[in-house]
C-alpha cells in the first residue's frame, strides 16, 4: 500500500498523509480520517524512504559520559520524554569518560546518522569546541556553559559556595573538600572554587590546602578522606563534590569512629538516589537534571528546525539552572552543638 493509496481512502491528498507522517499540522478531523484508515490497513511508512525524501532520520544522537549514572539517568529521562512526544528516537552513545570516545561520536553523528546532537559534557577541549562550531547538525550541551554554543547547565559555583556557608552557619572551623577534577569545569573546577571562596571569606588560611582530588567513585573518596584526615584531624566538617564521593568519605570516617553529625558534619551534591539510602542519610544540593535534559531537547528541536545558515546568524541560547538545599541527617546539628 503507498500514500496515494492511504490518501484515497482516507479522503485527502497525498500531500496531507505525508504531513500526517512527518508530524505537521493538520486539522482534528484530517488527522483522525488517516489515523482510521492506517489503524484498519496496519500501514507502516518505510523509514528508508521517510529520510530520502525528507532528509530527517527523525533520530537524535545523546553523548553521554557514564551509562550507570543516576544523574545522567535522569538527564536522559528529561530528553527521552521530549523527543518521543515529538515523535523522535533516540540513540544512546556511552563514552565511559574517553574524551577520544567523545569526538568520535561526534564525528560518526555528523555524517547525516542523526538529525541532532545533545552531548553531556564533562571535558571540553578545543578539539570539542572545533567539532561542535564546525557540525553540520545542530549541538546542544548539557552540564557546561560553552561560548557560542546552545547549552544548558547547573550554578555549581553558587552551590558549593551555599554548601559551605552552611557548614559555618553550622558552627564549623576546619571544613575540608573532596573535590573532582579540574578538567571538568563545573563538578571540578567551579564547585572547588566555590569552597575555596567561601571557606576564605570566613577566615580560614590557605583553603586550597583543604582540597584535595578524587575520581567517581565511592572508593576513592573513602581513599582521599583518609588522607585528608592524617592533615587535619581535627576536621570538623566535609563537603565532596558529588554524593559519591560522599559516600565514600561518610565510610572512612565511620571507619576511624568519627561520629556523624556529631563530630564531623557531611554534605554532596547531585541529591542522588544514595543520598537518601545511606546512614545518616547524606544532606546535599539538588540540582534538576530531569529538567536540564528536557531544556536540552526543546532547545534541540527548534535548532533542528532551522537551516544550518539560519544557525550560524543567531545567537546561542543559554540556560542556566538553579538549585534547592536538602539538608538530612548528616547536618542535623545546631550551631555550636
Amino acid at each position: 500500500m503507498t500514500i496515494s493509496e492511504i490518501a484515497k481512502l482516507a479522503g485527502v491528498s497525498s500531500a496531507t498523509v505525508s504531513r500526517y507522517f512527518n508530524n505537521g499540522y493538520l486539522s482534528k478531523e484530517k488527522k483522525a480520517a488517516i489515523a482510521k484508515v492506517v489503524e484498519e490497513t496496519g500501514y507502516r511508512p518505510s523509514p528508508q524512504a521517510q529520510t530520502l525524501r525528507t532528509h530527517r532520520s527523525r533520530m537524535v544522537g545523546v553523548i553521554l559520559p557514564r551509562i550507570e549514572s543516576n544523574s545522567i539517568a535522569r538527564i536522559v529521562s528529561g530528553i527521552a520524554s521530549v523527543m518521543n512526544e515529538n515523535g523522535y528516537r533516540i540513540i544512546l552513545a556511552n563514552t565511559e569518560n574517553n574524551t577520544d570516545n567523545e569526538l568520535a561520536y561526534l564525528t560518526i553523528f555528523d555524517n547525516k546518522t542523526v538529525d541532532g546532537v545533545i552531548l553531556v559534557a564533562t571535558v571540553m577541549t578545543n578539539q570539542h569546541r572545533e567539532m561542535i562550531t564546525g557540525s553540520t547538525i545542530p549541538i546542544v550541551v548539557v552540564g557546561q556553559e560553552v561560548d557560542d554554543t546552545d547549552c544548558v547547565f547547573h550554578d555549581d559555583y553558587h552551590a558549593a559556595c551555599g554548601l559551605t556557608e552552611l557548614m559555618f552557619q553550622k558552627g564549623c572551623q576546619s571544613p575540608l573538600y573532596l573535590g573532582a577534577f579540574d578538567e571538568d569545569r563545573a563538578v571540578g573546577h567551579d564547585r572547588t572554587k566555590g569552597f575555596i571562596d567561601t571557606a576564605g571569606k570566613h577566615g580560614i588560611e590557605a583553603p586550597k590546602d583543604r582540597v584535595m582530588i578524587a575520581d567517581f567513585s565511592v572508593d576513592s573518596g573513602c581513599e582521599v578522606m583518609g588522607r585528608l584526615l592524617e592533615k587535619y584531624p581535627d576536621v570538623d566538617a566535609v563537603i565532596a563534590a558529588t554524593d559519591t564521593i560522599a559516600v565514600g568519605a561518610m565510610q572512612c570516617l565511620q571507619k576511624e569512629g568519627i561520629r556523624i553529625p556529631e563530630d564531623v558534619i557531611l554534605a554532596g551534591i547531585g541529591d542522588s538516589q544514595m543520598a537518601r539510602v545511606t546512614n545518616p542519610k547524606l544532606t546535599s544540593m539538588q540540582y534538576y537534571y530531569e529538567e536540564s535534559g528536557s531544556q536540552s531537547a526543546h532547545i534541540l528541536l527548534r535548532e533542528m528546525e532551522k537551516s544550518k545558515e539560519e544557525r550560524e546568524k543567531s545567537s546561542s541560547t543559554k540556560v542556566l539552572l538553579g538549585y534547592q538545599l536538602i539538608e538530612r541527617e548528616s547536618t542535623a546539628r545546631e550551631k555550636n552543638a
